[in-house]
């Protein structure tokens, strides 16, 4: 609470027309003119159980579209960030997507929404599917906005999960795009600001993935 009120303030102190909307304290309508959307601790139960894998997100939107970004991770201090048209940048060096284009060649990160029913069930199925392709591996490490600057980093060839909300991607999208990813939800529609799935790839895995994610997030929100 105390971090988005300070990032709230900051923000206002500067652009007091602009709207701000938080997890916590703030909402608004994600496609005003001018809108920031913050997530003061992205990886809350990391943070909770004191494992060092959490992270501040804030982005800039203009009507509905991320135009600027920021992740970043304060006890390694890494700082992820992007302007549309600028690219993506990870402590101040360019990055790129990876440029595999066979799951056999990737990592995927996930992530699970707090339900404990369908949709927990439908990510895992997907993750059985995906272990069928011969992916290297899953990663499940807590913080959707840094996953996410994972793929920009070509870290992971994808990530996806089946529940997030604005805050935790909006930064993070613009971030893969600029570093020259794809993002949209788990059926290739294309993201708006509001609860929603989400995949991410590096753009050449971007079908591949819907073949094995789509089908199980369609079965879980039946």
């Amino acid at each position: 609470v105390e971090s988005e009120q300070a990032i709230a303030a900051t923000i206002k102190a500067t652009f007091p027309d602009h709207v701000v909307i938080g997890e916590e304290l703030h909402s608004g309508d994600t496609l005003a003119e001018h809108a920031w959307i913050v997530d003061p601790l992205d990886g809350t139960n990391n943070f909770a159980h004191d494992v060092p894998n959490f992270s501040v997100s804030i982005a800039y939107c203009h009507r509905g579209r991320p135009t600027a970004g920021v992740v970043y991770n304060p006890v390694y201090g890494d700082w992820y960030t992007a302007a549309r048209g600028h690219g993506a940048r990870h402590n101040d060096r360019p990055i790129r997507v990876a440029a595999h284009d066979r799951l056999d060649q990737s990592l995927v990160g996930v992530g699970f929404y707090y339900d404990r029913g369908k949709l927990m069930e439908g990510t895992l199925a997907a993750i059985a599917d995906l272990f069928r392709q011969q992916i290297h591996g899953i990663r499940r490490f807590g913080s959707a906005a840094l996953d996410l600057c994972s793929v920009a980093r070509g870290q992971f060839g994808a990530f996806f999960e089946y529940q997030l909300s604005p805050w935790d991607y909006a930064a993070g999208i613009l971030i893969v795009e600029e570093a020259g990813g794809t993002v949209t939800n788990c059926l290739g529609e294309p993201l708006e600001l509001k609860q929603s799935s989400i995949l991410a790839t590096n753009g050449t895995l971007h079908g591949p993935m819907l073949e094995h994610v789509a089908s199980h997030y369609r079965d879980a929100t039946k």
